[in-house]
Order: structure tokens, then sequence, then C-alpha cells
């Protein structure tokens, strides 16, 4: 199923990068476009917080938040551990 596209083009290809490494991307909430969620759902993630990052309708800069989005995907404790084994 496709999920509704982002109107930021760089927060867009943030999230296809996200969707390409796992991350499931859910639309909606309260205050934000909706989130993205880690594949690996660690406990030990993030103390216990899991990976979960808001993804902004409108970012004051389109191009830092779709920077923040990859990091995070990038940067994840479990992901990077599995690599190093």
């Amino acid at each position: 199923m496709s999920r509704k596209k982002h109107s930021k083009k760089e927060v867009e290809a943030a999230l296809v990068y996200a969707e390409k490494n796992g991350w499931r991307i859910d639309v909606g909430g309260s205050h934000a476009w909706g989130k993205i969620y880690c594949p690996y759902n660690d406990k030990e993630c993030r103390c216990g917080e899991f990976c979960i990052v808001s993804i902004w309708s409108t970012p004051k800069s389109p191009q830092n938040h779709a920077k923040q989005i990859k990091r995070v995907v990038d940067n994840c404790a479990v992901k990077k551990a599995c690599d190093e084994e």
C-alpha cells in the first residue's frame, strides 16, 4: 500500500531512504505529518524509547530536517551493532 507523499521534496527523499533501510512510516498524528519507526524495535536502543522520529509537516528548513532523518537512520545503535558483527 502506498503512503501519502510529503510536500517537501527533501523530506520525501529522506523518507524514501528510511523505507529502503526498513523503517516503517506512519502518516498522521496530532502535531506531526507522521512518524518513522525503526525496524529493530529493540528495548535497549535509545534508553528504551525505541527509534521513533516525528516528521514535521512544515519544517523551518526542509534540508536540515531531511539530514536529521537520514542521520537517525544511519546512526541506529542496533543496526550499527549488527553491521560490526
